[in-house]
């Protein structure tokens, strides 16, 4: 188990440039990791929540990493895209690497998101909010509650309500969600009840005048020792 020193360190992008500069050789050399699920296992959970391409909508991913779900969404006919990250160094490789996209990359901390309210159809994260989670989730520390309810915050102001809609393109209510999806198998302090996951987290999720909260249990027979991955999805009301 890594210790709550190292776990604090995700936070902050200075960890993530020096791991990054460790693992290219050039701007446009990275390689791609996956946190916990790759595109071919989370598609029918993404697929299951995403507006059709023919609605274009317009996809914000929240700390991209060196993923490829920004290609691979893509690749399946997503065209607007933007995909943001608070290191600098893996934003300007993911742009040198797949510039051939109709992808805007920026670098940004999803505790301060710079986009207008109600600006993007669909938001996704894919772990970011795991790397911000260390120590007992029975009782998290300030410095979890905080980046959290920053994070949380942030997101659901981006995200357009059904009530709030002028562009006809947006009037599916199924294009008004942010779908956050990661496995809590890295979290320091959490030994042990893993099926208790969505327990903890709902209350660190819950904005009852913004969104409901809804958890999946995604199955994945390949998922070692039985731990389960869950699905989080947040409509706005």
């Amino acid at each position: 188990m890594a210790k709550e020193e190292e776990l604090r360190e995700l936070t902050y992008p200075e960890y993530w440039n020096k791991r990054y500069i460790s693992e290219q050789k050039d701007a446009a050399t990275l390689g791609s990791y996956e946190w916990f699920r790759n595109f071919e296992k989370l598609h029918p959970f993404l697929n299951k929540h995403l507006p059709a391409p023919c609605e274009n909508p317009h996809i914000l991913h929240l700390g991209c990493g060196n993923s490829t779900l920004t290609a691979d969404l893509h690749d399946t006919g997503y065209k607007t895209q933007t995909s943001i990250d608070f290191s600098p160094v893996v934003i300007n490789a993911m742009s040198a690497k797949y510039a051939g996209l109709n992808t805007t990359w920026s670098v940004m901390d999803v505790r301060a998101i710079q986009f207008p309210e109600s600006s993007i159809d669909v938001a996704i994260d894919k772990s970011t909010l795991d790397a911000m989670l260390h120590g007992s989730l029975w009782d998290p520390p300030a410095d979890v509650r905080d980046n959290v309810g920053k994070y949380v915050d942030e997101a659901s102001h981006i995200i357009p309500s059904v009530f709030a809609q002028t562009d006809a393109k947006q009037t599916i209510v199924e294009v008004l969600k942010l779908i956050s999806e990661w496995k809590l198998i890295g979290c320091a302090g959490f030994e042990e009840g893993w099926e208790m996951a969505p327990h903890f987290m709902k209350p660190l999720l819950a904005r009852p005048e913004w969104w409901e909260v809804e958890v999946e249990t995604l199955v994945d027979v390949d998922a070692p020792g039985g731990f389960e991955y869950f699905g989080f999805v947040m409509t706005r009301r």
